[in-house]
């Protein structure tokens, strides 16, 4: 059994693939159109080929009330590793990225959090 796919609940499609492409680097691997919505994948260009992130239309009302709850108690949707997590805290904060918090120390990890403009925070991790 492996994750292949992973999803995160996003406001908008378009602002949310602008967001992890232009500003993240991720590069867009999936866009089937479904009606209003699309099937909208994103991957890392450096992690394996074979992982994707779904951009998720949140127009679940159940979806939408969970979402807005993670975020207004300070809870990331998700994480993403990164190797060097200040230079990456200090391209995304070039690219006007708005974190909730900077990297910090915390045991054997050093995390970060910010805001990807859709509706989610995400965490930033180093271990």
């Amino acid at each position: 059994m492996k994750i292949k796919l992973s999803s995160v609940m996003v406001d908008d499609q378009d602002k949310a693939l602008k967001f992890y492409t232009e500003v993240l680097g991720f590069v867009k691997r999936t866009e089937i159109p479904l009606g209003q919505f699309r099937w909208l994948t994103v991957a890392s260009p450096e992690g394996p080929d074979d992982i994707e992130l779904v951009l998720e239309p949140n127009e679940n009302p159940a979806a939408k009330v969970y979402q807005a709850a993670l975020s207004e108690q300070g809870i990331p949707f998700t994480a993403f590793a990164v190797e060097d997590i200040q230079k990456e805290y200090e391209r995304m904060e070039r690219r006007g990225v708005v974190f909730r918090s900077k990297p910090t120390i915390m045991g054997p990890t050093t995390i970060a959090v910010f805001d990807d403009t859709c509706g989610n925070l995400i965490q930033l991790y180093q271990a």
